[in-house]
C-alpha cells in the first residue's frame, strides 16, 4: 500500500530459512553433517552457500548420486542461513548449526516438496516462509483492490481492504511473537517488520532476542536496525526539520509548535501519494481551524513537478523539499523508506503516533481536537 524504496533484508526474507536456536558459548568450530536426497534431479552436483550481507557465498559442492543422494560435511562457529541448490540459484533453505540434519526434497519442486530432520529451526521458518509466501501473494490482490477503491472514490471500500492488510499483518508478527528465542524468527522480525510504522513490536522482540540468543547475528542486525529508529519512536521530541519552502524560503517543523503536526513524507512522482491526497485534503480543511496543520516533505527532484503536483492537487498546507529524492535530509532523519509516510506530533514537538492514514488519522484527530 505504499512506494518503498528497495531495502535488501527485506526482499531476502522470502528465500530464507532457519536452524537450531542454541549457540556456542565460544568461537569454537563445531561439526555439522547434512544428509540429503533429492529425486528427480538431472544436475550432477549440488552447492552450499552462505548468506552473507548482501549475497550468497559458494561454500562447498558434493557430488549428486544416481539415487538423487548427497551429502556436505564440515564446521561452523554458530547458526547461519545456508542454501542448498542444483543451481547455484534458487534453492532450499536452512540454518546450519552443528548436528546432523537429513534433507529430502523433489527437484520439480524444491522447496514445495522439501522436507527437514533434525533441526527444528529449519522446520519452524519453512512453516514462516510458507505464511509470508501466501501473504504476499494476497498482499498484492489487496493493494490492487485498495488502488481502485481509492480511484473510484469508494472510501469505505478502501477502509475495509486496509483493514483485511492489517489483520494479515499481524499473523506474521503472531507467528514471530510465539517463537522469541528463535534465530528465525529473530531473522524474520528483522526483515519482515517495518520498524518506522511498528518501532514498539519490533523493539520488545529485539529485547527479547537480546535475552534469548544475544550472539546471533540475527539479534545484532536487528538491534542495528533499530538502533537509529530509537531519537524517531513514539513518544521522543521529533528532530527539527528546516529545508527550502516553495516560496524559496525556508520552513521549519518547529515553527508549527502549538498545533497537532502531521508531518506527510510524498513525491509527485508517487502513486500510492497522489491518490491518498484528495482524502488528505477534505481531511485538512475540516480540521486545519481547529489547532491542526501538515507540513509537507516531498522526496521529489525535480521543482517544477513538486510545485505543479502542489498546485494541481490543491495541497494548501505548508511544504518543504531540498529535492534530492530518497536522499532527502528529512527522510534520512525520520529513517523513512516507503511513501505516503506519516508522523503525528503533538503541540509540544513530541511524536505521538505514525503511519496514519485514512479513516485511522481521522478518528485519532476527532478524539485529539475535540
Amino acid at each position: 500500500m505504499k512506494f518503498q524504496k528497495f531495502v535488501f533484508a527485506a526482499s531476502a526474507a522470502a528465500l530464507l530459512a532457519g536452524c537450531q536456536g542454541k549457540e556456542s558459548a565460544s568461537n569454537e568450530a563445531d561439526e555439522f553433517v547434512i544428509q540429503g536426497k533429492i529425486e528427480n534431479a538431472t544436475a550432477s552436483q549440488v552447492y552450499l552457500a552462505e548468506l552473507g550481507e548482501q549475497q550468497f557465498i559458494p561454500r562447498d559442492t558434493a557430488e549428486l548420486e544416481k539415487d538423487g543422494s548427497f551429502k556436505f560435511k564440515g564446521n561452523i562457529t554458530e547458526p547461519t542461513f545456508y542454501r542448498i541448490s542444483l543451481d547455484q540459484q534458487n534453492g532450499v533453505m536452512l540454518v546450519l548449526d552443528s548436528g546432523k540434519i537429513k534433507l529430502n526434497a523433489d527437484a520439480k519442486d524444491l522447496n514445495g516438496s522439501v522436507k527437514i530432520e533434525g533441526s527444528e529451526e529449519s522446520v519452524l521458518f519453512q512453516q514462516l516462509n510458507k505464511l509470508v509466501n501466501e501473504n504476499r501473494m494476497k498482499q498484492m490482490e489487496l493493494e490492487q483492490r485498495f488502488n481502485q477503491a481509492m480511484q473510484n472514490g469508494q472510501e469505505e471500500e478502501a477502509e475495509k481492504i486496509r483493514q483485511e492488510y492489517m489483520a494479515m499483518q499481524k499473523e506474521t508478527k503472531k507467528f514471530l511473537a510465539q517463537h522469541p528465542a528463535s534465530i528465525a524468527s529473530a531473522f524474520g522480525t528483522a526483515s519482515l517488520i517495518d520498524p518506522l510504522n511498528d518501532f514498539a513490536f519490533a523493539d520488545s522482540m529485539a529485547n527479547l532476542y537480546s535475552q534469548n540468543i544475544p550472539n546471533s547475528k540475527y539479534t545484532k542486525m536487528l538491534n542495528e536496525r533499530l538502533k537509529p529508529l530509537r531519537s524517531t519512536a513514539i513518544g521522543q521530541m521529533a528532530p527539527d526539520i528546516s529545508l527550502p519552502s516553495p516560496d524559496g524560503g525556508t520552513q521549519s517543523l518547529s515553527a508549527l509548535r502549538g498545533k497537532y503536526v502531521l508531518i506527510d513524507f510524498w513525491a509527485s512522482w508517487c502513486g500510492p501519494c497522489r491518490v491518498e491526497n484528495p482524502n488528505v485534503v477534505k481531511m485538512y480543511n475540516k480540521y486545519k481551524g481547529k489547532g491542526f496543520e501538515i507540513f509537507g516533505v516531498s522526496l521529489d527532484q525535480s521543482r517544477e513537478k513538486w510545485l505543479a503536483a502542489i498546485e494541481k492537487d490543491k495541497l494548501t498546507w505548508p511544504h518543504v523539499s531540498d529535492l534530492k529524492g530518497w536522499e532527502s535530509s528529512a527522510a534520512q532523519l525520520y529513517n523513512v523508506t516507503a511513501i505516503p509516510q506519516t508522523v503525528l506530533v503533538d503541540p509540544q514537538g513530541k511524536i505521538i503516533a505514525k503511519g496514519l492514514r485514512g479513516a485511522e488519522l481521522e478518528a485519532k484527530l476527532a478524539t485529539l481536537l475535540q
